[in-house]
């Protein structure tokens, strides 16, 4: 299968650079809604058979110019939200707390599983979830699907499960609103991702580092 992971537009709090987690949070910027009118020609080479969105207003508003244009309806599932930031809801990212936040989450993509954002969820509990969604997604046979989520999930569960990222790569390239990741593989073959943000991705044998942007310039 070939998967888009796909970040939502800008949001207000996006701007503010503000963890903003919670159901149903904010709307887009006007970027946002210019970003997700663009949607439909930025993924206009990729064959989308099926099309999901989590639960939050801004994925549901991002994705909704790219169902229109493909015909398609969104299939909204919790699994692919963002992960909670718990106690540390809406704090700067560049906090102490933001940081924390983000040396959390890519602590499970080591494989520190057990760890907890205070008062949120497991690294454990966040790929079970996320997980569960690819394997439906897998299990109903649309060979190209796309997922409107969000910045750390996808990011997270990539360099967890892709085998040529690994956590530096994913830590160090933040995704910008409407970036895509795109993978192909399986929930029993694996996965391996081919492009971040448009700039190829290929294994650690063929380029140095695990991850290492064939195209630093994409």
């Amino acid at each position: 299968m070939r998967l888009l992971l796909v970040r939502h537009g800008q949001t207000p709090s996006n701007v503010d650079h503000l963890l903003d987690t919670a159901v149903p949070g904010p709307g887009l910027t006007p970027l946002g809604e210019a970003q997700a009118a663009a949607l439909p020609e930025a993924l206009g080479d990729e064959d989308i058979e099926a099309l999901y969105a989590s639960p939050l207003t801004r994925t549901r508003l991002t994705a909704a110019p790219l169902a229109a244009a493909r015909g398609l309806g969104v299939i909204v599932r919790g699994g692919i939200r963002e992960v909670s930031a718990g106690d540390l809801e809406m704090r700067p990212g560049h906090s102490p707390e933001g940081e924390r936040y983000l040396r959390t989450v890519f602590a499970w993509a080591a494989g520190e599983t057990t760890l907890r954002i205070p008062g949120g969820e497991s690294g454990g509990e966040f790929l079970a979830r996320y997980d569960a969604v690819i394997a439906e997604a897998a299990a109903g046979g649309a060979r190209t699907v796309a997922m409107i989520s969000h910045g750390a999930a996808i990011r997270v569960w990539t360099a967890a499960r892709a085998g040529n990222v690994d956590v530096a790569f994913a830590a160090a390239r933040p995704l910008a609103n409407t970036g895509v990741v795109v993978l192909e593989g399986s929930p029993s073959d694996g996965w391996k991702a081919l492009t971040w943000q448009g700039a190829a991705v290929v294994p650690a044998d063929e380029a140095g580092p695990a991850g290492e942007p064939l195209d630093t310039a994409g």
